[in-house]
């Protein structure tokens, strides 16, 4: 690497290794950057629901849904009332995603009601644990009581990610609803999602930047192919 390029590149790597000392500081196996949503990333979402397979779709949605569906799901996302949270690759790519929407049940007011996908390309990293982690820490934050989750009951992953953190699950044939009674907030709950919050800030502008600058690279190096084709034609 030219010494040009080690200085460009040389705060994004500062940075990505203060992210994992941070991480360490708190005692963090592995620092998973969760970020909140916004209108903004409407399109990412879309394209990271457009990308689960068939079968990915109706564990996600409860039913095979097609394009058209998924497009209109993610169309009619509402950012005001609901929270949604992603995890983005260095590439900017959702790879995963948790939609917080909440309701009152029935039986019990002031809940939130949890559902997430994951693309194949990044399971067995446990996103979707990390992902409702998160949003039990943001529900309590936001004094939620109880956060329940619908799933189809073969859909064991999501199951047992609620099973794992508590929850009661009620199966009813082929589908099951988890409800998991959640703890009043404290400083310590509105601190760590502040934490959080700034430290998937700094990851999301980091990998921003950094897709900014290859892109740049790649663009530089084509035009000087483009010269250097342009001069050996004219050579000839």
């Amino acid at each position: 690497m030219t010494e040009p390029l080690r200085w460009i590149t040389a705060p994004w790597k500062a940075s990505q290794q203060w992210l994992r000392k941070a991480a360490s500081a708190r005692s963090v196996p592995t620092l998973v950057p969760i970020r909140e949503l916004s209108p903004r990333h409407r399109d990412r979402i879309r394209a990271h629901l457009l990308k689960l397979d068939p079968s990915d779709r109706y564990l996600r949605f409860g039913y095979a849904a097609n394009d058209e569906q998924v497009k209109r799901y993610a169309d009619n996302l509402d950012f005001d009332r609901d929270d949604i949270f992603g995890i983005f690759n260095r590439r900017l790519e959702l790879i995963a995603m948790a939609h917080l929407a909440y309701t009152d049940l029935a039986h019990h007011s002031n809940c939130a009601e949890f559902g997430v996908s994951v693309l194949k390309t990044a399971r067995g990293l446990g996103l979707g644990t990390r992902l409702f982690a998160r949003a039990v820490l943001h529900s309590r934050n936001q004094g939620v009581e109880m956060m329940f989750i619908h799933a189809l009951s073969e859909n064991t992953a999501m199951l047992k990610i609620a099973r794992n953190a508590g929850a009661r699950v009620q199966r009813d044939g082929t589908e099951s609803e988890a409800y998991l009674q959640l703890p009043a907030a404290g400083l310590d709950t509105h601190v760590s999602e502040l934490w959080d919050n700034q430290v998937a800030e700094v990851d999301y502008q980091l990998k921003k930047q950094a897709k900014q600058f290859w892109s740049i690279l790649a663009d530089v190096q084509e035009i000087r192919q483009d010269v250097r084709e342009g001069r050996h034609k004219s050579a000839q």
